[in-house]
């Protein structure tokens, strides 16, 4: 592998880099965000090994600009930090994995040959369809300009509906995203919420982009 290290500590970037070496991969090294976000424009990487702690613009920070400028390299984090919030933060933004200081190399290695196995895929952390926009991590969503203010349940609707557009979702499925396996499957809480979401997302605006699809359930089309 051909990786990017990105970490501030000195005996850490030191011993990363001749753990990587000593492996028989290719690493490079640089302390700060923003040195990062040139270095992997100028050089391809099969990953980067991203720490949270930097000086200036932190690692979240870093791994946003990564992603908002199209860059899909897989992205390990690593941190001292092992609060659960953290870890949701890093993965909102569009890491592929995390890792919590202190660590053995040999799981970084097995950690990392996941992620880079995957590839550069688009993840994109803003979800779009038409002109809806939806970010899963600030719970906003936006048609057009416009901000939507949604419930929680009318919020992970949605969601489910813009990581499936066009397709036909059951109301089983659709109830797995926003309540769970034990609600009443017979209940038509399902279309109650499709309507509150067309009162809200569709019906403003002029839009018909939430259908019902007679006897099987309900889709998203972008171009309604």
């Amino acid at each position: 592998m051909k990786v990017l290290v990105v970490e501030d500590q000195l005996k850490m970037a030191s011993l990363l880099l001749r753990a990587f070496r000593s492996n028989g991969d290719s690493a490079d090294v640089t302390r700060t965000g923003e040195d990062a976000l040139w270095m992997s424009s100028a050089t391809t990487y099969d990953a980067i090994v991203l720490d949270v702690g930097l000086p200036g613009m932190d690692g979240f920070e870093t791994l946003a600009a990564l992603r908002r400028e199209g860059n899909w390299t897989p992205v390990l984090m690593l941190t001292a930090r092992d609060a659960v919030e953290d870890r949701i933060a890093g993965l909102d933004v569009g890491a592929d994995d995390y890792l919590t200081k202190p660590f053995s190399f040999a799981e970084l290695l097995a950690r990392l040959r996941a992620v880079a196995r995957r590839g550069p895929v688009e993840r994109p952390t803003i979800l779009e369809v038409g002109d809806l926009r939806l970010d899963p991590a600030t719970k906003q969503v936006w048609r057009g300009t416009t901000e939507i203010d949604l419930t929680a349940k009318e919020f992970a609707m949605l969601e489910a509906f813009m990581r499936h557009p066009g397709e036909v979702l059951s109301r089983g499925q659709l109830l797995e995203q926003a309540w769970d396996r034990t609600y009443d499957n017979r209940s038509n809480v399902i279309a109650v919420y499709v309507n509150y979401l067309r009162d809200k997302v569709d019906r403003p605006f002029g839009a018909t982009s939430l259908e019902t699809v007679r006897g099987a359930g309900y889709r998203l089309r972008p171009d309604r």
